[in-house]
């Protein structure tokens, strides 16, 4: 087959999917990993790597569709790196994500596991999101039909004009975005509010952030519903200009009454994170109210949340229901966050304590526990591995259950040495990456067995899959 990148392979039939939404062909032997396709699908393959034993391309003709495929409800499918499945049925969707699972636990975890149980589906497929983020760029990303309709000039090549848009980075592309005027991941009124800012903007001649010479004023966009009804937005700024500001967010308060939390931020920054930024209140309540079940949580502009509220309310009774809490438990919530998953499962619990690196998440984590009239909730910021020690032990008990709810790098080497150190009867591992989940459950196996385990989709029409493990000392 030969080294050559770019190389077009013909007529590869998928058969499977691997992880990270890539779908899988063979063709002598050699795994080819293929962006755009489905299995089923007969597809030419343009090789953008190609190894010894493997091989990555993407789709760029399709001799035969999949029986499996289903039209897309978007019309920006296959530009915006969202909700890449779309042309999958949910029912193969996770399908998918379970196999994958499956999957990853035998090839890196190599450990002993009982039957899976099935994947939790979300009730909703589309408008399940409770936060949005858009990006304000003054260069708008043209589709190859977009490019094609521009006029040819007279005296010579044709350029793409520069034209602002407001919506979703292009993957792999950092200052293009794709203008978006329908996105199905979150509920009305987001589209209407992303729409009437973008055109009081171009109206009034307001301009579009520039990432590469950082000029231009509106940045980002965040929009937040929550299930409760309330509506918080965080209009960003690249600058200040007074006069502009106050107009802009004086319309949007005045064609939007239903928003309960309005706020400004200027970030003149090279980045866009806000999270060492100022939200400003401009106009509403300082924080939104989130629900999950009976429990209240306050959310701010820079507030960690799941993004599925539905789904997260059912992430959490399984963590619950593997937790088999009698009442007389300490249960240690590491990673805990804002507390989310710690309040959910205090009712059952004699005492909860939570650790967390980020101390403005443990902040939201106490106010969150006396919004609840929890007592039994105690938050600590500090490295897990470093605050778990035996000073803290004799302070607070020592654990008998364990969650454990680490970023897509999993646990920290240190971090699963005190897990084992600790010993607590059962430990419960959320992750959002199964890979790093098993390579982990891999070194706990010295000392734990796993008992239960069960996948939940949190982010339907994506690749993306929550895993939740329950482990049993030996």
């Amino acid at each position: 087959m030969g080294k050559i990148k770019n190389k077009v392979l013909d007529n590869l039939e998928v058969t499977g999917y691997a992880a990270g939404g890539k779908s899988i062909a063979k063709l002598e032997g050699k795994v080819v990993f293929i962006e755009g396709a489905v299995p089923g699908d007969i597809v030419d393959v343009r090789l953008s790597k190609n190894k010894k034993d493997w091989a990555e391309g993407k789709a760029i003709r399709f001799e035969r569709f999949s029986q499996d495929r289903v039209v897309p409800f978007c019309k920006h499918f296959g530009v915006c790196g969202g909700c890449k499945w779309q042309m999958l049925p949910y029912e193969k969707q996770l399908q998918y994500k379970q196999q994958e699972v499956a999957d990853q636990m035998k090839r890196i975890g190599k450990i002993d596991l009982p039957e899976m149980l099935p994947i939790a589906g979300s009730s909703e497929t589309i408008y399940y999101r409770n936060k949005l983020e858009f990006t304000f760029s003054s260069k708008k990303y043209f589709t190859q039909a977009e490019m094609d309709a521009i006029p040819m000039p007279e005296d010579g090549p044709r350029g793409l004009p520069s034209i602002p848009a407001l919506g979703f980075h292009v993957p792999g592309s950092f200052d293009k975005v794709i203008d978006i005027d329908e996105c199905f991941l979150q509920s009305s009124p987001t589209n209407e509010i992303r729409n009437f800012i973008r055109e009081q903007a171009l109206a009034h001649g307001v301009s579009f952030y520039d990432i590469r010479n950082h000029t231009g004023l509106l940045r980002n966009l965040m929009v937040r519903l929550c299930s409760t009804g309330d509506l918080m937005v965080n209009l960003v700024f690249g600058d200040e200009n007074e006069k502009i500001r106050i107009a802009l967010l004086d319309a949007i308060k005045l064609q939007f009454p239903q928003i309960t939390s309005l706020f400004y931020t200027i970030n003149r920054k090279m980045n866009d994170s806000l999270q060492d930024q100022t939200p400003i209140l401009y106009h509403g309540n300082p924080f939104a109210i989130e629900q999950l079940g009976n429990l209240k949580f306050k959310v701010s502009p820079k507030s960690f949340f799941q993004t599925n509220t539905k789904q997260a309310e059912r992430l959490y009774k399984i963590t619950k229901d593997f937790a088999d809490l009698k009442g007389h438990e300490i249960v240690y919530d590491l990673y805990c966050g804002t507390g989310s998953i710690g309040i959910f499962l205090s009712d059952r619990a004699k005492k909860i304590v939570g650790v967390e690196v980020v101390e403005e998440a443990v902040d939201d984590a106490h106010e969150n526990a006396t919004l609840n009239g929890i007592n039994n909730a105690a938050f600590f910021a500090g490295d897990v591995a470093a605050v778990c020690n035996d000073v803290f032990f004799e302070q607070h008990g020592r654990p008998d259950v364990i969650i454990t709810d680490p970023p897509r790098a999993g646990m920290h080497e240190k971090l699963v040495n005190q897990i084992l150190m600790m010993e607590a009867p059962v430990v419960v591992y959320v992750s959002c990456n199964p890979a790093t989940q098993a390579r982990d459950l891999q070194l706990l196996s010295e000392k734990y067995e796993v008992t239960a385990i069960q996948p939940v989709d949190m982010f339907p029409h994506t690749h993306h899959i929550e895993n939740v493990v329950q482990l049993r000392l030996k």
